[in-house]
């Protein structure tokens, strides 16, 4: 079938706040640029895919940087590799059997130094029974005294490397994950923890079974909408629109998700707070972030009623709902310069309360400054924790199965390997309760959460190996750049893993597409899917039903590039991408490819189209993608010149359909989405909506 060409752009003007945008962007590649002549590995939260997230976050930073110490620098986090340094720190290398220790404990100040000294014991002897069993693990601290070490120790090496501060991960799953990010089945998963009629749409979601926050939800008769720092419950039924309500959250609290489940209402955000020279025995005597899930009532939209809530330690990383409970992820750094006696200013605290010792988990190959905090609670008694942990290392990319959060972290330069690697951490989860399982470290760095996949016990990875010393900005496309220049460029190659449930592994694939890149990915049960790039698009397809004998079963190579997969019906794959020239040197538009893949070990693109003159999708982000195989739909937004959403219908006969498109302004989250017989765009503060049949206007509202 031949390639179809259509031109869907109209021209504008750029607005004010439009070119404060580019200003801004500007900025981060100036601050890139220097990160990476002080030979800092640049993670993939800074790329250009990445960058509108950033911005966004800046925006909340504004605020929050006017009281940060000055050694907690944001865009230092986003910026730099994380140095997963085998230092000699005071945590040696100990072997698991399963499962890591943890009480649950709460602790608050006053009893802090009594709980670490009645830990200590357990701690021991669980340590000793770990390093019989021959698994390289983490376990869990046996007093404060022994994180402070860690901490101590870990902040010595860095002020040893010419003042380089610690970073924080490859990427946050809020702008991916955030998603970061696989729906085996074919169509848009519509999850969302209830019994749910299939009149509306939900978030596109990486697992079908666990539930995501994102900036819109509905429950089929309202529309729940992030807009700024309030959250607008709208009438939408009929596709006239009312505003019914709004929640409007303080001007120290930045909202970053929603959640619907039934008639209870989860919203997060962060919330700095500053001690003004005052000391809380259970939250430290200095300035800090904190990750907060409030939970509303919402039966009666108009009168929304708060029931209570959560917070913890950190800034906002991810959230996930499964079977009625929450799981809030966020970062916490360590104030490296308190006392040891101040421990509130160096362990983290939810609901108030420190982890105890006993369930802070710290890894052999990590310094010490920055945790990952994990906590949990029951959307139906939102007013109690269920269980909580905090382990060592930054989760900046956190996949997570239907039984198991995976929390993987970009590591450069770790002294015993000469190429890029990532670490990775599983805790498991159920019904609340969260228990570290195991450990481990494989070489290259992941695209992101669609990289990693658990299947029947095993755990899939496929990733990038570049040198340690690499300097790239990958998995940027080499568009635009003379030959000279990419010949001269470190080349890099691809490798596949498959980890058993103690992640060791038991199958791998080396050396894959040398000098090209992993830009997308989809695991859909014993079949792998993942596209590389540098001049043409191998897609390549792995049989994995062997999991001990992975094997590369089908190659194809065209012009391009997708960077979303999802699969659409039986026997299709559809790509959202870009297009380039045959030497991969001009970017050309967007590419909607459909691959044929009843076959894996002979793939075809049966069908291709481009939007020309754009640059880019929000696809990087999947919950901005809407899928609907069923009613045979599937939109997104592109930018060029301008901004538009545009929605096409897929035919084996005629190929790819633009049923619709909308020029919007701005740059902020849109979303598609549809009750009954009408489509809703959101676009920042503004909502339109269409008839699904022909998509003619019915009605607009401004929030």
């Amino acid at each position: 079938m031949s390639q179809e060409r259509r031109s869907c752009m109209e021209e504008r003007k750029i607005r004010p706040e439009e070119e404060e945008r580019y200003t801004e962007e500007e900025k981060i590649q100036g601050e890139i640029r220097q990160k990476a002549e002080e030979e800092i590995e640049i993670p993939r939260a800074v790329m250009p895919e990445a960058v509108e997230e950033i911005l966004q976050e800046k925006k909340r930073q504004r605020y929050r940087n006017r009281f940060r110490r000055s050694g907690w620098k944001y865009l230092a986090g986003a910026a730099a590799a994380c140095f997963c340094l085998a230092v000699g720190i005071p945590a040696a290398y100990y072997a698991v059997n399963g499962n890591m220790p943890g009480s649950g404990r709460n602790v608050s100040g006053e009893d802090a130094a009594a709980v670490s000294r009645n830990t200590a014991e357990s701690s021991a002897e669980q340590k000793a029974e770990n390093n019989s069993s021959g698994h390289t693990g983490i376990v869990s601290a046996e007093d404060y005294d022994e994180i402070y070490d860690y901490i101590e120790a870990g902040q010595d090496c860095l002020n040893s490397m010419s003042g380089v501060s610690e970073s924080g991960g490859q990427e946050t799953e809020a702008a991916y994950e955030s998603a970061s990010d696989s729906t085996r089945a074919a169509g848009a998963a519509d999850y969302s923890g209830a019994e749910q009629s299939s009149s509306w749409s939900d978030t596109n979601v990486r697992e079908e079974s666990v539930g995501e926050g994102d900036v819109v939800k509905t429950d089929g008769e309202n529309l729940y909408i992030l807009n700024d720092q309030k959250i607008n419950i709208v009438a939408a039924s009929s596709g006239e629109m009312t505003g019914l309500s709004e929640i409007v959250m303080g001007t120290d609290q930045f909202v970053t998700e929603l959640y619907l489940e039934g008639d209870r209402l989860i919203v997060t955000y962060s919330e700095y707070r500053y001690a003004d020279g005052e000391t809380d025995e259970n939250e430290g005597s200095g300035d800090g972030e904190f990750t907060c899930a409030d939970v509303y009532d919402v039966s009666a939209p108009e009168n929304p009623r708060l029931l209570g809530g959560i917070s913890q330690s950190g800034y906002y990383n991810t959230m996930r709902v499964k079977d009625g409970y929450v799981y809030l992820v966020s970062n916490f750094y360590a104030d490296t310069e308190a006392d040891r006696e101040d421990i509130p200013s160096y362990i983290p605290a939810v609901r108030g309360q420190m982890i105890d010792a006993s369930d802070i988990y710290m890894p052999d190959d990590r310094m010490g400054r920055e945790y990952t905090v994990i906590s949990s609670f029951a959307i139906a008694d939102p007013g109690e924790r269920t269980d909580s942990k905090a382990v060592f290392g930054s989760s900046g990319l956190c996949y997570v199965s239907p039984d198991n959060i995976y929390i993987t972290e970009m590591c450069s330069d770790s002294g015993d390997s000469d190429v890029t690697q990532t670490s990775v951490r599983k805790i498991s989860y159920d019904n609340g309760r969260l228990e570290g399982t195991a450990q481990t470290k494989v070489d290259g760095t992941l695209n992101n959460s669609f990289s990693i996949d658990e299947y029947e016990g095993y755990l899939r990875l496929v990733t990038t190996v570049s040198p340690a010393s690499d300097i790239s900005l990958y998995p940027m496309p080499r568009v635009g750049t003379d030959e000279e220049d990419i010949d001269s460029q470190v080349k890099s190659t691809n490798s596949l893993y498959v980890l058993d449930e103690n992640l060791k592994p038991v199958g791998e694939i080396h050396d894959l597409a040398e000098d090209e890149n992993v830009y997308s990915a989809r695991f859909m049960g014993d079949t792998g899917y993942f596209v590389t790039f540098r001049q043409v698009d191998p897609l390549f397809s792995v049989d994995l039903s062997d999991p001990e004998n992975p094997k590369i079963t089908g190659e194809l190579k065209i012009p391009g590039f997708s960077e979303y997969l999802h699969p659409y019906g039986e026997g299709l794959l559809l790509g959202i991408g870009m297009d380039v020239d045959e030497n991969g040197m001009t970017t050309e538009g967007v590419k909607l490819s459909m691959f044929d893949i009843s076959d894996p070990s002979s793939v075809q693109e049966v069908c291709t189209h481009v939007i020309e003159n754009m640059y880019g999708t929000d696809v990087y982000n999947y919950k901005a993608v809407f899928v609907d195989v069923e009613k045979n739909l599937f939109g997104f937004a592109a930018y060029g010149d301008s901004m538009k959403y545009y929605m096409f219908s897929y035919d084996k006969s005629d190929g790819f359909r633009e049923v619709f498109s909308r020029t919007l302004s701005g740059y902020g989250d849109i979303r598609g989405l549809y009750v009954n017989d009408t489509f809703y765009l959101v676009a920042g503060n503004t909502v339109q909506s269409f008839t699904m049949n022909g998509f003619e206007k019915i009605d607009d509202i401004v929030l």
